[in-house]
């Protein structure tokens, strides 16, 4: 954790000093930063990816539902990424537009999990 912020604030000062002279710059000096903070975190999502296999050969859970649970993670991040990087380049309007887009899928995805539990709720009644 400690190098990711201490990546990220370097990042941070480096492309405030580049905005003076060239955003264009700046803006790129921020992409990199932010796949550079991405790369470390892919160990950190190969052991969360490890733990729910594990929980899903300890316990009898549909196979489906851990998938559409790992879908729902990369969605949300991949939308806050683009996001985020939206906002930081000005671009406030398409940032909403990628947030909105990503909620949506995120509903889309978890539709079959909601059937699921409503049929489950309806065999109880």
């Amino acid at each position: 954790m400690i190098r990711v912020a201490v990546l990220g604030v370097v990042g941070v000062l480096l492309a405030q000093q580049l905005k003076t002279l060239k955003s264009e710059l700046a803006i790129y000096l921020c992409l990199g930063v932010s796949l550079l903070i991405f790369l470390n975190l892919t160990g950190q999502l190969t052991l969360i990816r490890d733990t729910l296999l594990a929980i899903q050969t300890s316990l009898p859970l549909n196979v489906g539902y851990l998938q559409t649970l790992m879908k729902i993670i990369g969605i949300t991040y991949i939308a806050e990424f683009a996001s985020d990087l939206c906002k930081d380049a000005g671009y406030q309007t398409i940032a909403g537009q990628i947030q909105m887009f990503g909620k949506l899928t995120v509903l889309a995805v978890s539709m079959p999990i909601l059937s699921a539990l409503l049929d489950t709720i309806q065999s109880f009644l």
